[in-house]
Formats: C-alpha cells, sequence, structure tokens
C-alpha cells in the first residue's frame, strides 16, 4: 500500500466514526494485534515444545537403528568372512590331499614301468640272443627246416 491509500483509508476511518473514537479504535486495534502476535508466540512455541519431545525420540529411534544395523552388518561380515576361511580351508586340504594321492600314484606307476623294464629286458634280451643263437647254429648245421617248422 502506498501512502495515498492510507491516507485515504484514514479519512474514511474518520469519516464513519468520528474524531473522538478513533484513538479508543486504534488501542483495541493494537491490543488486538499484541494479543494475536502473543497467541500466535504461544502457538509457535508450544509446537516447538512438543516437537522437540517428538524429535528427540525420532533422533534416539534412528541412532538406536543405525547401531543396530551397523551391529547387523557387521555379524554377517564375521560370518561371511568365517565361512569363506572354512571353506578356503577345506579347499586346500583336499588339494593336498588329491596332489598328495596323485603323487602316490605316479610314483608306483614309475616303480612299476622300471621294475617292469628292469626285469624283463634282460630276460627278453637273454631269450632274444638264446633264440638268435640257436638259429644261427642250425643255420650252421644245415638244418634250415627246422627254422621253417
Amino acid at each position: 500500500m502506498s501512502g495515498g491509500e492510507i491516507f485515504v483509508i484514514i479519512v474514511v476511518v474518520l469519516i464513519l466514526f468520528g474524531a473522538d473514537k478513533l484513538p479508543e479504535m486504534a488501542k483495541t486495534f493494537g491490543k488486538g494485534m499484541r494479543d494475536f502476535k502473543k497467541a500466535s508466540d504461544d502457538i509457535r512455541r508450544e509446537f516447538e515444545e512438543s516437537t522437540r519431545d517428538i524429535r528427540s525420540d525420532v533422533n534416539e529411534i534412528k541412532d538406536s537403528l543405525t547401531t543396530d544395523a551397523t551391529e547387523v552388518s557387521d555379524n554377517i561380515k564375521k560370518s561371511v568372512n568365517d565361512v569363506t576361511d572354512s571353506i578356503t580351508n577345506d579347499v586346500n586340504e583336499i588339494k593336498s590331499n588329491v596332489s598328495k594321492e596323485v603323487n602316490e600314484v605316479a610314483d608306483s606307476i614309475k616303480n612299476d614301468v622300471n621294475e617292469a623294464t628292469s626285469d624283463s629286458a634282460p630276460k627278453d634280451v637273454n631269450e632274444s640272443k638264446d633264440d638268435t643263437q640257436k638259429n644261427t647254429d642250425a643255420v650252421s648245421d644245415g638244418n634250415y627246416r627246422e627254422l621253417i617248422d
């Protein structure tokens, strides 16, 4: 509102109510404004007080939930780590056992091959040598027919 509009309103009020009623109206108007302001301040203060308790409760609940969630999360991580460690240990144990068994089987096969080649090779060589000697003797005696039969 501009100054001119306020002036027009004051003139209209003077004309309607008169000059003697104007101070009394201003006093009543001022008292009404004071009461309104006091009432709104009281409402605001009461609202703040009542919500302060609620905000405090909400913050306590939030802190409690945060603590509980952190605790549950830590327990889950610990459990997962325990299971992971257990599985890793089991896998390493199985791997070690399988490697040990594979090495035992490989050693056994090597030993069997070595025994087979060391025992039978000289026999086979000696048998071949004896057969060759017999065949050579038969050929030198002229008994070719024995060889064919």
